[in-house]
């Protein structure tokens, strides 16, 4: 974390701490800070295992998505593969292999980390770490039990052109194309 000296005149003090929910998935917590001018305020929040996203590429530079409806948006999103980390301190780029496999039955030769990202950071402590992976295996895909996957194959132009365009909105599909992208598109051309 970066703090410069400026920072310091930012940073709220927990004074307490409650669980207002607790569920499967999520933790709604209710603390009492003290603010940075000595008054007090409260901040609800939802506390998060923490998930790990992985963009698979294939050699002819077409990427591997999936299709699946999301209940809070109320629609059929087009994302990278992704999923929670399972225990505390998982290491990301495990979750980031198992859930390649369970959601497009893929393996790969080689992985690499992209970038980590706080998803939203205030309501959340939810972090994801975003992976790419070449020297794909196809396989069979065996989603969760409550998961209802369609495996797709894009160009990566495609895919940055549906990100433009708003077709692709899922925050950590977005980043991890975009990144991707850049890291195809500058390969090629230092090739040159």
């Amino acid at each position: 974390m970066l703090i410069d000296n400026d920072d310091k005149t930012l940073i709220e003090k927990k004074i307490s701490s409650e669980p207002v929910f607790d569920g499967v998935l999520l933790h709604v917590m209710k603390d009492e800070v003290e603010l940075p001018n000595g008054h007090k305020s409260v901040r609800e929040w939802i506390k998060h295992p923490g998930a790990a996203a992985i963009i698979p590429l294939l050699p002819d530079n077409q990427i591997i998505l999936v299709r699946q409806f999301r209940y809070p948006v109320g629609q059929v999103t087009l994302e990278v593969p992704a999923g929670k980390l399972d225990k505390i301190g998982e290491d990301p780029i495990e979750c980031a292999k198992r859930e390649l496999s369970e959601e497009t039955g893929y393996t790969a030769a080689k992985y690499w980390k992209l970038t980590t990202i706080a998803t939203t950071v205030g309501f959340s402590n939810e972090y994801i770490h975003l992976y790419a992976a070449t020297g794909l295996t196809p396989g069979k895909i065996h989603p969760d039990s409550d998961e209802f996957i369609n495996v797709v194959k894009i160009p990566l132009t495609a895919a940055v052109k549906m990100v433009e365009s708003g077709k692709i909105f899922d925050a950590k599909s977005v980043i991890s194309i975009l990144l991707l992208a850049k890291q195809v598109f500058l390969q090629k051309s230092e090739a040159i």
